[in-house]
């Protein structure tokens, strides 16, 4: 019992109360089947594999399950670090609130590219999308597992126009066409010069 509070406190107290099984090999000799053991009574889940959550109190026992977004940043979080990860593309659009329609894949920007992570939890996938994360323009925010970093408004705008230039992704046009409003013009046009993107913000600012 010892044991296991000792694991849940790590739990809990890790960035987006989220660990891989790999970092209580200190608690457990064998992380993998004692947190498949709490998993099975619904004190932690399991969001990929060998990666795992806290569940809140008063979700303990039920179905609860984190957001896509969250649990793909929680995840990207416990590979890279505290507010490394950022959440980008649609992910970042569904933050903002561009995007109602929810979406199966998460979409992190990390350090270094990475294979993509089936969710053990849900149908979908968190893909990592290797960029310069502290070029990025980001915000924090909360979510279902703590506080994680997304990409602003005007960085989304970017991002999403620039990995859709012909216009042909729905929901990335739908997102843009919501954020745009909210975005400033001289600040999406610093960025895009930063970061070698005119041709994407004139095509964002002409449509």
């Amino acid at each position: 019992m010892n044991r296991e509070r000792a694991a849940l406190t790590a739990i809990a107290r890790a960035p987006m109360r989220t660990v891989r099984a790999r970092d209580l090999a200190d608690v457990y000799a064998h992380p993998g089947p004692e947190l498949a053991a709490l998993a099975g009574r619904g004190v932690v889940r399991r969001l990929a594999h060998g990666f795992y959550c806290a569940v809140p109190p008063e979700h303990v026992g039920t179905a609860w399950r984190p957001s896509v977004e969250a649990a793909s940043a929680a995840v990207a979080t416990a590979l890279y670090g505290d507010r490394v990860p950022v959440l980008t593309g649609l992910s970042a659009a569904r933050i903002h609130r561009a995007l109602p329609r929810a979406i199966a894949v998460g979409h992190v920007a990390v350090p270094a590219q990475r294979r993509p992570l089936r969710f053990a939890d849900r149908e979908g996938e968190i893909r990592f999308i290797a960029r310069a994360v502290a070029d990025l323009d980001a915000v924090v925010v909360p979510t279902d597992l703590g506080q994680a970093l997304v990409t602003t408004a005007e960085q989304t705008v970017l991002d999403l126009a620039r990995n859709d230039p012909r216009g042909e992704d729905l929901d990335a046009q739908q997102s843009i066409t919501a954020l745009r409003p909210e975005c400033d013009l001289d600040t999406m046009r610093d960025l895009a010069e930063r970061q070698r993107m005119r041709a994407t913000f004139a095509r964002v600012v002409g449509s």
